[in-house]
């Protein structure tokens, strides 16, 4: 790792510590947002098997672009790297994995034609309960901080910190189902039949992992993701 990298990621773990520290007063009033491109912090979306079903049923293809990878041997996982994360009252208020994206493919079975969604530069917000990106249909300009998918917190996401600077903390989201915008966005976007409609009502897509470590790593890029035309 570079010098100027691991000193940001030192950086941002001592703000960690010091807001950590700060009486709860000073807490209502900060908000404090930290870059981890340089530490293990990760998103890791996994996609349920009746999500997976609903793929296969429909001939979509999830591929993984920017920063995401596909996470070996767990068919439909995703890892999408944390780039920020934002602190309020030492809770988490939102993060963000700018450079990640997942590109939805479809052949439409009646003209043959390709067809895509794109989704990049996800992030959570804790206090609406929404996971947001900008999502771009094929031949169309990209909207961005679309609301994608409603969630549960199946665990609250907590830092541990330990003196002088070990910080981790791990959170799973569950009940991911879609928005209403987000319905429209994959059947127009991905030309679906309109039973597909039906199906994505009541479809869970799965969990989201977030799993946060203070050890160091190769620097993520935060620069977001620009689909292609």
């Amino acid at each position: 790792m570079t010098k100027p990298a691991a000193h940001t990621a030192v950086r941002a773990l001592a703000l960690t510590a010091a807001i950590m520290a700060l009486p709860m007063a000073a807490h209502a009033a900060l908000t404090l947002t930290l870059p981890t491109g340089a530490i293990q912090a990760n998103a890791t979306q996994a996609f349920s098997e009746d999500a997976q079903g609903a793929f296969d049923l429909t001939g979509v293809v999830v591929k993984p672009l920017g920063n995401a990878t596909a996470v070996p041997n767990v068919p439909g996982a995703f890892n999408l790297p944390v780039t920020s994360i934002s602190l309020q009252l030492v809770k988490v208020a939102g993060g963000s994995s700018a450079g990640s994206a997942l590109e939805f493919n479809r052949v439409n079975e009646d003209t043959g034609e390709p067809v895509r969604v794109t989704l990049a530069n996800f992030r959570i917000d804790f206090k609406t309960k929404k996971v947001l990106a900008d999502a771009t249909q094929k031949g169309q300009a990209t909207v961005p901080n679309f609301e994608i998918y409603n969630f549960r917190e199946k665990t609250p996401l907590g830092f541990k910190y330990q003196f002088p600077l070990s910080i981790s903390g791990k959170q799973v989201l569950d009940q991911l189902f879609l928005t209403e915008p987000a319905k429209k966005l994959f059947l127009d976007g991905l030309q679906l039949p309109e039973f597909v409609n039906e199906v994505l009502n009541v479809v869970d897509f799965g969990t989201i992992t977030v799993d946060v470590n203070a050890k160091l790593r190769k620097p993520v890029s935060s620069r977001p993701y620009v689909v292609k035309p």
